[in-house]
């Protein structure tokens, strides 16, 4: 049963949200962090943990969806980079911040003093649980509309972003987002006669090849072999 400091944060989280839950206690559960459930083992059956796998899940796909009806010219690669782009934990840190989502969590005192409230990586589970809260209490349609709500300011942004054109960029842009090293392109192969020539690019990625492509200019092998990178690194995750 809610006492009255925890009804009024929820109702204050609700009107933030614009969702109104039919169960109450999977938005409460949304917001505990594995911290506080160490510290008060009897307060909640679990933390947010399941919950955010759940919300992870459905953010992915509401992005793959929306990008793919936005842009229908653009290739796998670039989907991927965009998706990317969108669904990283530093972007929904963001969008939980917009929220107000820190000021909300339940967590343990040591987590708590050591800036927990601001930490990315909590407040990025936070929304992925919320998300996952809405799924289970108000169904999938509910759910799609309040993530699409969330990130229009950054679908919007995506549209004015010549990255969405631009393989390299895109790749670039990715690798930044996974915390990898900047990709490195080198010519490894030159065909053909000087009116017909042809390259063959290759780009590396902390170490590996990560993609080849082909071109009658050196920018062009390069732009495929980007392009072909970000088939493998969305194959990969």
């Amino acid at each position: 049963m809610e006492n009255k400091n925890e009804h009024d944060r929820i109702d204050a989280l609700e009107k933030i949200m614009g969702v109104q839950f039919a169960d109450r206690n999977l938005l409460a559960l949304a917001l505990v962090h594995s911290s506080y459930l160490n510290e008060n083992p009897d307060d909640f059956p679990e933390s947010n943990e399941r919950l955010e796998f759940l919300g992870d899940a459905l953010i992915g796909l509401v992005a793959a969806h929306r990008l793919y009806g936005d842009y229908p010219d653009v290739p796998e690669g670039g989907l991927t980079a965009m998706r990317s782009s969108l669904v990283r934990g530093d972007t929904l840190a963001e969008v939980a911040r917009s929220l107000n989502l820190g000021s909300h969590l339940l967590m343990g005192l040591g987590e708590d003093a050591g800036g927990g409230r601001e930490r990315p990586s909590n407040l990025a589970a936070a929304f992925e649980a919320v998300v996952g809260a809405i799924l289970l209490d108000r169904g999938n349609r509910a759910a799609r509309a309040f993530v699409l709500r969330a990130f229009s300011g950054r679908l919007e942004a995506l549209k004015r972003d010549t990255v969405v054109t631009n393989p390299k960029s895109m790749l670039q842009e990715l690798v930044q987002g996974r915390h990898l090293d900047a990709p490195t392109y080198r010519i490894v192969d030159e065909t053909g006669q000087d009116h017909a020539r042809g390259f063959t690019a290759e780009v590396t990625v902390d170490g590996r090849v990560l993609g080849r492509g082909a071109g009658h200019r050196k920018a062009a092998a390069e732009q495929e072999a980007a392009r072909e990178a970000l088939k493998t690194l969305d194959r990969e995750g």
